[in-house]
């Protein structure tokens, strides 16, 4: 498995590679960096009054999180931005012009990235205006250059249906998935539900996805990652395992990147 950015939990590679990233994410390694050396890591801590035990400690590493800081820096909905646009920079998933499905897209975060990269506000008027489609059982507020199905099972074939008409030409070039189960606490079922999401993405995939297409999902590493791995590297040229440095240390959760799509095309039209 290969740890997508090197070094310690600290920014350190987001300062190392700042001038090589985009302007925008550029901007917020240099805007983070500079806030949490004149505020100092520590403070954050300060506003955990009145919480005791798990909820303290979940609030004094949330408040710590460097990439919580820089959410709110760039207006990302929430801090899993930083993971889809790691992965972006790195392997050029989303480029001006692509169609993409975003499942599991509250709050909105991944869609705002894909709206950006593959220009689909068309604030780019020299590039092509892509098309940004997130669905989720939640409420997702409204998006410029995005459009959301929701609430919604994207697993339910009318909700199928419904996303292939608004699709252009009813598939996307790029499958996103950041969905997770409610967990319940015991891990090995949250894991079997997981991995059971992603399986279901993959059979509407035929009718989804288009040949030469990308999918991007995420899950908790366990006893059957192997049989999804082995189901993508059957149905995609390469598959890769990986781990933004957004992603925390302590969490089993690894993003499965697979692309150039070969499987035969199902029933529904190109």
């Amino acid at each position: 498995m290969a740890r997508l950015a090197p070094g310690p939990a600290s920014l350190d590679w987001w300062i190392r590679g700042a001038n090589r990233l985009p302007l925008s994410l550029a901007r917020c390694c240099r805007l983070v960096c500079a806030s949490l050396q004149r505020h100092g890591l520590h403070t954050a801590a300060r506003h955990c009054k009145a919480r005791t035990g798990a909820q303290h400690l979940w609030l004094t590493r949330h408040l710590k999180d460097p990439f919580v800081k820089a959410a709110k820096v760039e207006s990302y909905r929430c801090r899993s931005a930083f993971k889809l646009l790691e992965v972006d920079t790195r392997h050029r998933i989303l480029r001006p012009g692509l169609r993409v499905l975003d499942c599991g897209a509250a709050p909105g975060a991944w869609s705002q990235v894909a709206v950006q990269r593959v220009n689909a506000a068309g604030t780019d008027p020299s590039s092509p205006v892509g098309f940004v489609l997130g669905v989720d059982l939640l409420h997702i507020a409204p998006l410029g250059g995005a459009t959301f199905v929701c609430p919604a099972d994207v697993t339910d074939p009318r909700t199928l249906q419904r996303v292939q008409e608004l699709l252009p030409g009813g598939r996307a070039d790029v499958v996103l998935s950041d969905m997770a189960p409610n967990a319940t606490g015991i891990r090995g079922l949250d894991h079997d539900r997981l991995i059971g999401l992603c399986w279901s993405l993959l059979d509407m995939a035929p009718d989804l996805l288009c040949p030469g297409g990308t999918f991007l999902c995420k899950t908790w590493a366990g006893s059957q990652s192997h049989r999804l791995q082995k189901r993508l590297t059957e149905e995609f040229q390469s598959v890769r395992t990986l781990k933004p440095e957004a992603s925390r240390k302590e969490s089993s959760e690894v993003y499965l990147l697979a692309t150039q799509y070969r499987r035969a095309w199902g029933t529904g039209g190109a």
